[in-house]
């Protein structure tokens, strides 16, 4: 796993969220309200900015932003090839 983007989205999260004061891989981060609906576009230019690809609107998946580990899953890990 690399950690620097992945540090990047624990520090938006944190930013936004000035009462958590840690932020578990497991935390379900919709139903938390960690990344509530205004928060949601800035963090996909952040997921954006952070891998260099664009993410299509008709791709998206809720399940891919709802931990951290689904986010690292998603937008950093790469398949083996």
């Amino acid at each position: 796993m690399t950690t620097e983007p992945m540090q990047a989205v624990r520090d938006f999260i944190l930013a936004r969220n000035p009462k958590l004061d840690q932020l578990p891989d497991d935390l379900d981060l919709i139903d938390s309200r960690a990344i509530n609906s205004l928060a949601f576009v800035e963090f996909i230019f952040l997921l954006e900015e952070l891998t260099g690809e664009s993410i299509d609107p008709e791709d998206l998946d809720l399940n891919d932003f709802r931990t951290l580990s689904a986010v690292n899953a998603r937008f950093f890990t790469k398949e083996a090839a």
